[in-house]
């Protein structure tokens, strides 16, 4: 979560958790009738992007061609973006040097203060559209698709309560709920009054309340159905009286790289509600190492180019047809790199959802231990590992009603394998055990204790959380 909540990679993981668009208006100096003759013998005005031009159609940012004089509205319009800009230009200087994956629920407060006039205002007209099945050519088809999907797309605010701090440190009067940050959702079903919205659950994480923005500017408090922060996804529920439209889940197993989608979210606030940017599948099935409040989580992720701003978690990642491909998560940030961003496969969202709605958690087996990668501890609490052992995961505490317990864990044992698949870091070992394994078997773990080999069968439970 950028700017309010930052992820920490904590060297001990306790697995006890689971684990200018523009709308162009250009000035025409005297009519002209185009004839077949100067069709072919003069150059027509050209129109660079056909896109640009259909998404133009749709914003409330006007921007005269620098001929002649410019209203004093858009004098307002520009000291305000130009504000905008120093603020993204700010962010960009003053961030890590380093690659790393953020999860982006980027909060950004207060991005009306930012402006010295009145805030932009971005506002959805136009007919409604019925559902089509758009062509990759077409681009009416487009903006009709996506003009559909995004009256499924809600703005969400995180509010957390906090007190007031006097000069000396102390808290001061009763809690109140403060916004926190915000990010983006995608209503997909309607059902028994209720209207549910699929998000990140960093999005949503350690909120006191939170709020919901409809595609027709309503208000509404949402419910929190279920979260699992091993995948970062969450289930919130509204009621379902101002929702008029839900959007359909795609298969994601049918994207290639090359393929166009398009990222619809609301970066940086309410203020550029349901903005929409264009790119094509980098690659699919990307392995990312993510930290998450409940430990490191080795994720399958789609990777595009196209726009995934502050703010977009949560959002939906459609293809050509308006069908949700992905649920916009993460990018990486690293000054000089652009066009990496990430979402979570459509196909992975669904059976978490499924059972986020049907027992508002996830089920999984449970070891009971806290983890270190050996990578990350010094060679000189490694005690007697043969040269030849580099990696694999140190065992750092032990629950002592834990599965692990009873088969025999010690602390600072190695585990290298779990039923003969080497484990190399804590990621790997979650992966494996929360998607190869369930609860109720048996599993071999090999391990290395006082520098000897040893193999221990531990008999899994269900996560502590199911209880």
């Amino acid at each position: 979560m950028e700017n309010k909540e930052q992820f920490e990679q904590e060297n001990s993981v306790d697995l006890s958790l689971p684990a200018n668009t523009s709308e162009y208006a250009p000035e025409v100096e005297a009519e002209r009738k185009v004839t077949s003759d100067t069709a072919k013998g003069e150059e027509e005005p050209k129109v660079t992007n056909d896109a640009t031009k259909v998404e133009a159609e749709n914003s409330n940012f006007k921007v005269e061609e620098k001929r002649g004089k410019e209203p004093a509205r858009n004098n307002r319009m520009k000291k305000n973006i130009k504000g905008f800009a120093s603020t993204l230009a700010a962010g960009v200087i003053g961030s890590v040097l380093t690659l790393t994956i953020l999860p982006h629920t980027d909060y950004v407060k207060n991005f009306q203060s930012q402006a010295d006039d009145q805030p932009v205002q971005i506002q959805q007209t136009g007919p409604q559209a019925k559902p089509v099945s758009a062509q990759a050519g077409n681009t009416n088809s487009i903006a009709n698709t996506v003009e559909r999907v995004s009256k499924a797309i809600v703005g969400i605010e995180n509010y957390q309560q906090q007190q007031s701090v006097d000069f000396f440190g102390n808290t001061t009067g009763p809690s109140q709920n403060v916004e926190q940050g915000s990010g983006s959702g995608v209503i997909f079903e309607k059902k028994n009054g209720h209207a549910y919205i699929v998000t990140n659950n960093h999005v949503v994480e350690g909120a006191s309340k939170l709020e919901v923005s409809l595609y027709d500017g309503a208000k509404t408090q949402a419910t929190v159905v279920g979260t699992d922060a091993l995948t970062d996804l969450a289930v919130l529920k509204i009621d379902e009286k101002n929702v008029n439209a839900t959007a359909e889940f795609g298969d994601s197993a049918t994207l290639r790289p090359g393929d166009q989608v398009y990222a619809i979210g609301n970066p940086l606030g309410s203020e550029l509600s349901r903005t929409v940017t264009q790119g094509i599948v980098s690659a699919t099935n990307r392995s990312i190492s993510v930290p998450t409040s409940a430990g490191n989580w080795e994720t399958t992720v789609i990777q595009t180019d196209a726009a995934i701003n502050p703010g977009n978690s949560g959002g939906a990642l459609i293809n050509p047809e308006g069908q949700i491909v992905g649920i916009n998560s993460m990018k990486i940030s690293e000054s000089g790199v652009e066009g990496l961003g990430f979402a979570i496969p459509s196909n992975d969202v669904i059976p978490i959802v499924n059972q986020l709605i049907k027992n508002g958690k996830i089920e999984r087996p449970y070891l009971g231990i806290g983890l270190a990668d050996l990578n990350e501890v010094p060679q000189m609490y490694w005690g007697d590992l043969p040269k030849d052992v580099t990696k694999g995961v140190i065992v750092m505490n032990i629950d002592p009603n834990s599965a692990a317990a009873r088969a025999g864990f010690q602390p600072k044992d190695v585990i290298v394998s779990m039923n003969g698949e080497k484990i190399s870091s804590s990621a790997e070992l979650r992966k494996y055990l929360y998607t190869k394994v369930k609860s109720g078997d048996d599993i071999k773990c090999e391990i290395y204790r006082d520098g000897k080999l040893k193999t221990l069968t531990v008999k899994l439970t269900n996560n502590r959380n199911s209880d």
